[in-house]
């Protein structure tokens, strides 16, 4: 493990809120891949009218999980959250203008994608390594989403910032590496708008880009765009349960105590977390998945110490529930930094 490495806890789930552009580019994607029809049934399915959506910075993460699954289930196409990837425009990130404007290199807009994903939205956790010639992104599937949806949400992500980022730097910026988690399928659509090798069956969703291509300068005009840096969005009942379980660790209040903090009943936060598509447990498990793998990339204690500071009595259970939250034991999930 090296001391280059951070860790990054950035998943979003259930009713946190998530940038409203990338649902619209999902359904602008939608309408003129497959039709207007279906484009109209999405925003059925999801509550929300095409004209509501336009004037939107933020809706639910549920709302974007829910359009991609979407996406997914209409296309068998291994490659089509790439697809959707390479649609994106600038013109379109009216929430995150303001903050690109500020920056001079590609770099520190990507430090700025990092720093915040309540602006920019995220569906993982991430590992982030400087090496000597290039930064690595590794995707740590906290959520245990399946493979081929994660796959997608992976592919959309990587290829969405490739386009952004040719568009800022007038550059046609490539990867240096990336690696998928799941069996080889037809991926020359993927290889191609990336312009690196596609591995497959890797332990990790991973991508790299050069650090000469970080330095590139953003030459994109700017002064054409209406800038605005006041966009809000309210705590959602989500961050506010995350927020007292970061708060309380290691001590994990019991449901029916979280709910008394919240000034509801336990029948009525079960109820509002189904609905966002989550449930208590799951947010517990993701804090905790969540402490243990920061408290790993720290690297200075050993996996002994790291049971006991979350409060497990024995270190192999608390090998086993690392194995559950993130699919491999801790040891190997080290060696594998």
């Amino acid at each position: 493990m090296t001391s280059n490495t951070r860790y990054q806890a950035t998943l979003k789930v259930g009713d946190q809120s998530y940038p409203a552009y990338e649902l619209r580019c999902l359904i602008h994607f939608v309408a003129g891949r497959y039709g207007e029809s279906h484009a109209l049934r999405l925003c059925q399915e999801i509550g929300l009218g095409l004209n509501e959506l336009a004037r939107l910075n933020f809706v639910y993460v549920w709302q974007v999980d829910y359009a991609m699954a979407f996406l997914g289930n209409l296309d068998d196409d291994p490659q089509i959250g790439a697809r959707l990837g390479e649609t994106y425009r600038v013109e379109e990130l009216a929430l995150i203008w303001p903050y690109l404007a500020k920056c001079q290199t590609l770099g520190e807009c990507l430090e700025f994608v990092i720093a915040h994903p309540e602006l920019v939205g995220s569906v993982s956790d991430t590992l982030v390594s400087h090496g000597e010639q290039r930064l690595c992104f590794r995707w740590l599937n906290t959520a245990k989403i399946s493979a081929p949806y994660f796959s997608l949400q992976f592919q959309n992500s990587v290829c969405s910032m490739l386009a952004l980022a040719r568009q800022l730097t007038g550059q046609t910026v490539t990867l240096e590496q990336l690696q998928l988690a799941t069996p080889a399928h037809e991926s020359e659509f993927l290889a191609t708008f990336c312009q690196a090798k596609v591995s497959f069956e890797s332990e990790f969703f991973e991508w790299a880009i050069s650090h000469e291509a970080l330095a590139l300068p953003i030459l994109y005009d700017f002064s054409q765009l209406a800038l605005d840096e006041q966009a809000q969005h309210d705590t959602s009942l989500i961050e506010k349960v995350l927020a007292i379980l970061n708060q309380d660790f290691p001590k994990t209040p019991k449901l029916e105590s979280m709910a008394l903090k919240l000034n509801m009943s336990d029948r009525t936060l079960r109820r509002h977390l189904a609905n966002a598509g989550t449930s208590y447990q799951k947010l517990v498990d993701q804090v905790r998945c969540q402490t243990a793998i920061g408290l790993i990339v720290r690297g200075d204690k050993s996996i002994v110490d790291i049971a006991d500071i979350m409060g497990f009595g024995d270190v192999s259970h608390f090998r086993q529930s690392f194995k559950h939250w993130l699919g491999l034991p801790p040891g190997q999930f080290i060696r594998k930094i």
